[in-house]
């Protein structure tokens, strides 16, 4: 366990920000904190904790939609070389095969769709 501490300086009653908090973090823990404080360019951990805390925000992601896009995106894309293999090898193609194409991308479409509204109802 690594413990974040800060100095105290001079007379503490006197300074704007007079409550000291302190936590405990793993040594990788500690290293992630590090390296996102350099990736931002920010020296000051105290300031940096400090901004996260009050500006940061969780985000949880729910993914089963985009797991059903793959997921649909992958069987309309067997279907398209299925069709692709059979138009080879008897120069034609059927117009059920299309149909089901059809119905396949507009699956791909409307979870699409529901993915991009679901992301922009995301707020901070």
């Amino acid at each position: 366990m690594y413990t974040f501490s800060f100095q105290e300086v001079g007379n503490i009653s006197n300074l704007k920000r007079n409550i000291q908090l302190n936590f405990r973090v793993s040594e990788n823990e500690r290293d992630l904190i590090t390296g996102k404080m350099a990736a931002a360019n920010i020296i000051n951990r105290e300031a940096y904790l400090r901004k996260m805390v009050l500006d940061g925000y969780v985000l949880r992601l729910d993914l089963s939609a985009v797991n059903d896009m793959v997921r649909l995106l992958s069987n309309a894309t067997n279907n398209m070389n299925q069709i692709a293999k059979r138009a080879n090898e008897t120069r034609s193609v059927y117009e059920s095969d299309i149909r089901d194409l059809q119905t396949h991308y507009d699956g791909l479409w409307e979870q699409a769709e529901a993915i991009l509204k679901s992301l922009a109802n995301i707020q901070k």
